[in-house]
């Protein structure tokens, strides 16, 4: 246990999460860099890409407190370099938690508890690292054959078309809802609560003209359903 311990939080595993995020920060200043020389050839004003790229950060900095979340979920279970260099190059807790904790599952173990077992440690990685592979490959290589076909579809029948594009993403939608309430009545209360603090910012942007709330809404729904979480495991 004492050797998983001291690997899951090795140099080696924070040497290779530094590499990760440098790398993943070099490319952001590359293309930042791009993207103002491109902005000054088009004659866009310092003011407005200075005002775009504060947005864009506000906009960016904020959901990643739910990935934060996510990370402190999983070092209990991985330490905290794995989660880190997962997090930080996908960013998407939607995938990685479903993820780590189906393979943890197989083992008849949970990602709530402390993975002591080498060969559990490592299929986890594969698990997380494999499963998002697949859209690297989808996209570059059919996803012009499968937008023609989508677009030949609405050209015949722009109804079916758009109720087969909302199909898949209801699809889509339902997966994880069926993955939220698997776990019992605290994961149903949980998603409840999230949908009703969505709901709530729906309607105070809509009926109140709180626009300020558009890029606060999903992370003030996470972050307010998880400390109602530990509210109703307490109660429940």
């Amino acid at each position: 246990m004492d050797l998983m311990e001291d690997f899951k939080n090795s140099a080696l595993m924070f040497g290779l999460g530094t590499f990760v995020a440098v790398f993943v920060i070099a490319q952001s200043v590359f293309f930042l860099v791009k993207a103002v020389k491109r902005g000054k050839e088009l004659g866009i004003a310092g003011s407005t890409m200075k005002k775009t790229a504060i947005s864009s950060a506000i906009f960016s900095i904020t959901p990643s407190i739910s990935i934060l979340l996510a990370l402190i979920t999983l070092s209990k279970a991985l330490g905290v370099a794995l989660p880190w260099i997962r997090l930080s190059v996908l960013g998407a807790v939607t995938y990685e938690l479903p993820a780590a904790e189906a393979a943890a599952n197989a083992f008849g173990l949970s990602i709530t508890g402390n993975i002591t077992d080498i060969k559990v440690f490592a299929a986890i990685i594969w698990v997380m690292t494999s499963g998002c592979i697949t859209p690297l490959v989808i996209i570059p290589l059919f996803l012009k054959k499968l937008r023609g076909g989508l677009n030949l579809m609405k050209k015949h029948d722009e109804k079916w078309g758009d109720i087969f594009i909302t199909a898949m993403f209801l699809g889509m939608i339902s997966a994880f809802l069926g993955m939220g309430i698997s776990n019992g009545l605290l994961s149903v209360l949980t998603l409840i609560s999230s949908a009703v603090i969505m709901a709530v910012c729906g309607l105070l942007i809509k009926k109140c003209g709180a626009e300020w709330l558009r890029n606060y809404a999903l992370p003030f729904s996470m972050i307010g359903a998880m400390a109602l979480a530990i509210l109703f495991n307490k109660v429940v």
